[in-house]
């Protein structure tokens, strides 16, 4: 491109973004092509769909596109208007190659490659690799190339070498002689949490992608791997709040989007609630003959969703970094029910003592019977924690089980379920401890 990049500017991509959306459709084109390719792709993947399904087919975006990385063009590409995805498809260098990732999930390892690798066949000297890498590579120090990949007449995967090797090797060598065989390699049906995964787990920069019988298809870099791991964080945090993700970013969203990525959550969790009402209607009577009975409903319901709520953060994390599968169930339920039983007795004691002591110092009088009341309290607490840790260590394996993502459990969606059941032992426990008394 004629432009000089060098004076690029060194905002981040979602701030160009957001300055690129505001300007008018015509403008939108001419702002991506004063920006370095990279920038022009990563800020193109972060503008809203309503601004790139504006942009219309021509020789002013095909300039822009035929400038970006292979899977960088795919993933653009992919969110234009049909009309404009037919017309850069025909007209682009690359295009059947970027037409070919676009078969792929976004979300996989195939959606994620690029297949701008660079290849040797087995038998190659140093030297000539180290030219073919000079050759293959642009002039651009923002385009990084981790490895060289070894193949034979197939294109089947051999051997990797670190660049670093060959800068070091003599010229004469074979590039055999100093390959690692190929250990680490992902499917491009593998989904994108589990490449980062992978790459983590090996600590490399790069992992290649390989199809049937070994073929070297392309290869996942460190750099798409950073924006899965934030995204898929980022969806994960906003399941775990009990909002939908959106890529329409918070300050620039309308009432509109904020009732499409709230209310449905919100909802749910109402109607979830209903029943909580419908067990405290159950239990009027109850109430009724003793109100003192009412004060601490707050103190249990909220300790069985807090404590269902922590298990679930635990469980769905593990989920997540892979230390805990579906078959692990039974054994995170014996180790959750114990730590329940303890975590609620310690705050069943609390629960006890603060009764006793506010009672005894003349700050609150709850009866002739408050012994027994903070006795019901305390030994409540212990059933509701218990069972807040059990269902919500539970939960996350469920939905996975059924193929929903374990996030899903949000935290508003364990403490509604954790409600319901808390005024049940509670107002059981109560009708065993004072009936007789107050019941």
């Amino acid at each position: 491109m004629s432009q000089d990049h060098e004076e690029r500017p060194r905002l981040s991509p979602e701030a160009l973004a957001a300055l690129v959306a505001e300007t008018e459709p015509d403008r939108v084109l001419a702002q991506l092509h004063a920006l370095h390719p990279e920038d022009a792709a990563e800020v193109m993947a972060r503008l809203p769909k309503e601004t790139l399904e504006r942009l219309e087919p021509g020789a002013r975006l095909l300039e822009v596109v035929e400038e970006f990385a292979d899977d960088d063009a795919a993933d653009v590409v992919a969110r234009l208007n049909e009309d404009t995805q037919e017309y850069l498809l025909e007209e682009l260098t690359e295009g059947e190659v970027v037409e070919h990732l676009m078969t792929y999930d976004p979300e996989t390892a195939g959606g994620l490659m690029t297949t701008d690798v660079i290849t040797v066949r087995a038998g190659t000297t140093v030297g000539a690799a180290t030219q073919q890498i000079r050759e293959h590579a642009p002039d651009d120090d923002r385009a990084p190339v981790f490895h060289v990949y070894v193949v034979d007449l197939d294109r089947r995967l051999t051997g990797i070498v670190p660049l670093n090797r060959i800068v070091l090797a003599s010229s004469e060598r074979m590039v055999d002689e100093i390959a690692d065989p190929p250990e680490i390699s992902v499917a491009p049906t593998l989904d994108q949490e589990q490449v980062a995964r992978t790459m983590a787990r090996y600590n490399v920069t790069a992992v290649p992608v390989v199809g049937p019988r070994g073929v070297l298809l392309g290869e996942v870099t460190f750099d798409d791997v950073v924006d899965v791991v934030d995204a898929e964080q980022t969806e994960d945090l906003l399941k775990f709040g009990g909002v939908k993700a959106t890529d329409v970013p918070y300050a620039r969203g309308s009432l509109w989007s904020a009732l499409k990525s709230r209310g449905g959550w919100l909802s749910v969790l109402f109607v979830g609630e209903m029943a909580t009402a419908s067990a405290m209607g159950y239990f009027e009577h109850e109430i009724q003959r003793a109100v003192v009975l009412a004060l601490f409903i707050p103190l249990i319901i909220s300790s069985g969703g807090n404590s269902g709520s922590q298990a679930t953060s635990l469980i769905i994390r593990a989920l997540a970094l892979g230390e805990l599968q579906i078959k692990d169930w039974w054994r995170i339920a014996l180790r959750e029910l114990p730590t329940g039983i303890a975590l609620g007795s310690v705050l069943g004691i609390v629960g006890f003592a603060r009764i006793a002591l506010w009672q005894e110092l003349g700050w609150y009088d709850y009866g002739p019977h408050h012994g027994l009341v903070a006795f019901t309290v305390g030994t409540a607490l212990v059933g509701v924690v218990t069972f807040g840790c059990v269902v919500g260590s539970m939960l996350p394996f469920a939905l996975k089980r059924l193929g929903f993502d374990p996030a899903s459990a949000s935290a508003p969606f364990v403490a509604t379920l954790v409600d319901v059941t808390g005024l049940v032992i509670y107002f059981t426990v109560a009708a065993l401890i004072l009936s007789g008394t107050l019941l």
